[in-house]
């Protein structure tokens, strides 16, 4: 049996020739190698790496799409899993040492104390309830955020509520709850949904309810609540109107603008507090 003159052999069968090329690579393909394309044929080869070639779909905040929102369950259960030891050892005792105090801060400088009295609370309805928020609202935030976004998100905003406590309260204040973090998201929320034509009316009525009872309710660190829905806020815009060339600068150095921010103002608290106190013979570690 002859050849047919002329005629190149397949690349990846060298004992068959053919007349058809890739559209792509132009490499002769025999009928076994040949993949229909819009245009002609292509290779196994070429339709491989256009397929490793297609970009993931990504979110408004350049994060790619998640499946289940494991960050908002895992903080309920980390939240909700502290809060049984506080009832084990005393919720008052645990407060005491890890609430946000601000002579613990500024004198014994238990600067953790800004953080981890967002994952403490004072009674079940309490944890009950921003818990239910965060169940509600996290999910949706994860999923435009991304873990890793959303929970840099939750973390500042407790943060953020942490600080401006430990600004504007009295300095005889102990206070818990993540109900910094839980505003945050609210605050995020809207401007999330603002970005992305959402229709936010019920997050904007419950965020104005819970800010009016914040002012009336006694005993209710609103200082905290309006820390954490500023930072929240600060932090959503910052992710979500970052323009997608420079998206991850602008997210890190506007995250980072942040915390500059609020390390200035807690340095310039603890000053303060010392001062006050230094004539009573109180002095800071």
């Amino acid at each position: 049996m002859t050849e047919p003159v002329g005629l190149p052999a397949c690349y990846r069968h060298p004992d068959r020739v053919t007349g058809i090329r890739c559209t792509r690579c132009e490499r002769p393909i025999c009928p076994e190698c040949m993949i229909a394309a819009p245009v002609g044929f292509q290779c196994p080869d070429c339709v491989a790496l256009a397929s490793r070639q297609v970009r993931q779909p990504t979110t408004v905040a350049g994060a790619t799409l998640i499946a289940r929102p494991v960050v908002t369950y895992s903080l309920i259960g980390i939240t909700a899993a502290i809060y049984l030891a506080q009832m084990a050892i005393g919720v008052n005792a645990v407060a005491g040492d890890y609430g946000m105090w601000p002579v613990g801060i500024a004198v014994n400088g238990e600067w953790w104390r800004l953080v981890s009295a967002a994952f403490l609370h004072g009674s079940f309805l309490h944890i009950a309830f921003n818990m239910y928020v965060l169940f509600a609202l996290g999910p949706t935030l994860e999923r435009i955020l991304g873990h890793g976004r959303y929970l840099a998100l939750y973390l500042l905003a407790a943060l953020g509520g942490g600080v401006a406590s430990y600004v504007f309260s009295d300095l005889r204040t102990v206070s818990v709850g993540a109900s910094g973090a839980i505003f945050g998201l609210m605050g995020a929320l809207v401007v999330a949904g603002r970005r992305l034509k959402y229709d936010i009316t019920q997050v904007l009525v419950l965020l104005g309810i819970n800010v009016v009872i914040g002012f009336l309710a006694p005993g209710v660190d609103w200082r905290a609540h309006l820390g954490g829905l500023v930072t929240g806020a600060a932090v959503a815009a910052i992710m979500v109107f970052a323009p997608a060339r420079h998206r991850t600068v602008v997210q890190v150095g506007g995250v980072l603008a942040l915390l500059v921010v609020m390390g200035a103002l807690t340095m310039w608290r603890t000053a303060q507090i010392q001062d006050y106190l230094a004539p009573l013979g109180i002095v800071g570690t």
